[in-house]
């Protein structure tokens, strides 16, 4: 989520995040109540308008973001061929596309942290039970700025196995990058109990 922000200024970065968010699942809902190749076809066609909003470049960022469902749509219709149902998948296919790419669109133009204030407002009807929420949403943040880290950290060890070994990197890296992440967690647990633990309202 945090690499997927756009740093093209777009209208839709005024709008709210929660707004968004809304508008998001009213138009997945409408993706799945729709039902034949035309109908996806200019669902897809409206997303794309969308994305042309903001310009070319814009729409060729969020064409990026698309690569790994690629891999997806193939296999659905693939196996929609083999079934002899190929209106179905394609239908399938279009829909998860829109769908991916509406919601790569929300993530583009909206700030991390305005997302997270929107999760922590959904949370917030458990606080009447008691549930203290914060912590929730410290996790989230914490969990999210450690993928990045620990993606780097995964990706020095694959490199020091080529550097070491003709053989390519395979289940033997699993462990070390286990042991980092372990590691690392052990690092932040220490350090928020030298700062006083955690204990926000």
């Amino acid at each position: 989520m945090l690499t997927l922000t756009s740093e093209i200024r777009t209208p839709y970065h005024r709008l709210r995040a929660g707004a968004k968010l809304a508008a998001l699942c009213a138009a997945t809902v409408a993706l799945f109540v729709l039902d034949s190749v035309a109908a996806m076809l200019l669902a897809n066609a409206a997303v794309a308008g969308l994305y042309l909003v903001p310009g070319w470049r814009f729409l060729r960022a969020g064409l990026g973001l698309l690569k790994p469902v690629w891999f997806f749509v193939a296999l659905v219709l693939l196996w929609h061929g083999l079934t002899g149902d190929l209106r179905a998948g394609t239908v399938i296919a279009l829909r998860l596309i829109a769908a991916v790419a509406l919601a790569n669109l929300v993530t583009m133009t909206s700030r991390f942290d305005d997302l997270v204030e929107v999760v922590m407002w959904g949370l917030s009807p458990l606080r009447r039970l008691g549930v203290r929420t914060a912590p929730i949403g410290f996790a989230i943040v914490l969990v999210v700025r450690f993928i990045p880290v620990m993606l780097d950290k995964a990706r020095l060890l694959i490199d020091a196995w080529r550097a070491r070994s003709p053989r390519r990197p395979g289940w033997q890296v699993a462990l070390p990058i286990t042991l980092v992440a372990v590691d690392d967690a052990e690092h932040v647990a220490e350090a928020l109990r030298a700062r006083g633990g955690f204990d926000m309202d």
